[in-house]
């Protein structure tokens, strides 16, 4: 068994484009940041970001913390869920989750407008992902997700006939709520899908907070909540995750800059 001071994944950065290597550093950085947001599940749970120029894309080898991840450390599959790159990790063989590759893969053969898929199973995720009223626009943070989709459990994700229904459950939307199951968000960049993914889990946060002060909620009017709605899309605003970017990556810095390696 190694120690944490023996275990070095030798660098990818020789083996692989530059585009490829600041998908990968940005990546880790999102695991980085998932964690450092208490939205992790142990080894569970995938963000993957499309390949720049490529049919295949980047996730986190199966057995590994999100805050172990570094830019080196991801695999890179195909569509196909074939091995195109791993990395040589010491006395181990890491291979990539079955229920991570259906669902993912099937984002990034369908829609190839997006880059990045990010999917949890926090605590509030969860909660509401039980709930019949599903998530409320009770705030405006939440408002925001005022349209969600929402994917019906069907058990675990491991056949490959659930892709189609994923797909066609997401639509255009950038989030969507698996029933039963957690959270899953897409972006056209990781700063957009991260971004989502964190206000997504705040309204969800909120929302078990309020129901469970067992009071009346106040219901904003349908006419304010389409307001607020059209208010966070893309055609009224800056890309999500440009100004805070660049902030949270200098936040993970001075914690521990080796995500980058």
């Amino acid at each position: 068994m190694l120690d944490s001071t023996e275990y070095r994944i030798p660098s990818m950065r020789h083996k692989v484009s530059p585009e490829e290597w600041q998908a990968r550093v940005d990546l880790a950085a999102a695991y980085r940041l998932v964690d450092l947001y208490h939205m992790s599940d142990l080894i569970a749970n995938h963000i993957s970001v499309r390949v720049p120029g490529e049919d295949a894309f980047l996730i986190n080898a199966y057995g590994m913390l999100y805050e172990e991840i570094t830019a080196s450390s991801l695999m890179k599959i195909d569509y196909d869920g074939n091995i195109l790159l791993a990395p040589d990790f010491p006395g181990e063989k890491y291979g990539v989750n079955r229920a991570g590759f259906v669902i993912h893969s099937a984002i990034h053969k369908a829609r190839h407008d997006l880059a990045c898929v990010a999917h949890t199973h926090t605590w509030a995720g969860m909660a509401v992902s039980t709930l019949e009223c599903g998530l409320l626009p009770n705030t405006q943070t939440s408002m925001r997700f005022a349209k969600i989709s929402y994917h019906d459990f069907n058990g675990v994700v491991l056949d490959l006939s659930e892709q189609e229904r994923l797909v066609h459950d997401l639509g255009d939307n950038n989030a969507m709520i698996l029933r039963n199951h957690g959270l899953l968000t897409v972006g056209k960049t990781i700063p957009e899908a991260f971004n989502a993914l964190h206000r997504l889990e705040l309204s969800c946060k909120t929302q078990i907070a309020a129901m469970s002060c067992n009071s009346p909620m106040i219901k904003v009017a349908p006419e304010i909540v389409e307001k607020t709605y059209m208010n966070y899309q893309p055609h009224v605003r800056r890309p999500f995750g440009v100004l805070d970017w660049p902030a949270l990556l200098r936040k993970l810095d001075r914690i521990d800059p080796s995500y980058r390696d």
